[in-house]
């Protein structure tokens, strides 16, 4: 176990870190129009973001041990399709939560 004063030391440099991170692109280039190029990058870091953030939980689930669930993969497959096919983004979470519920009461 860490020592209290460690633990809100690092809780403190990571917070700082996390602010100076944030205004260094808020509060420096709030005010000035960014560069064609830049705004066309940007546009995709939400798109870049929901994937990294869902594909661990595919491929190495923690409620398995780091084991691959073969309903898991079936549903991410499933959520693309709808979402490829219908472009609702509803829909297609619909269509993995009843897709990984279905197996999982299955297999």
């Amino acid at each position: 176990m860490m020592p209290d004063a460690v633990v809100w030391a690092v809780i403190l440099v990571l917070g700082v870190g996390t602010y100076l991170i944030r205004f260094s692109f808020l509060g420096i280039l709030g005010a000035r129009p960014l560069p064609f190029w830049a705004l066309r990058l940007l546009r995709y870091v939400p798109v870049a973001v929901m994937p990294a953030i869902a594909a661990p939980m595919v491929v190495w689930p923690e409620a398995t041990g780091g084991l691959v669930e073969p309903s898991r993969l079936l549903a991410a497959a499933a959520v693309i399709a709808v979402g490829v096919v219908t472009r609702s983004v509803l829909g297609a979470i619909f269509a993995g939560i009843v897709t990984v519920y279905t197996l999982g009461a299955v297999l």
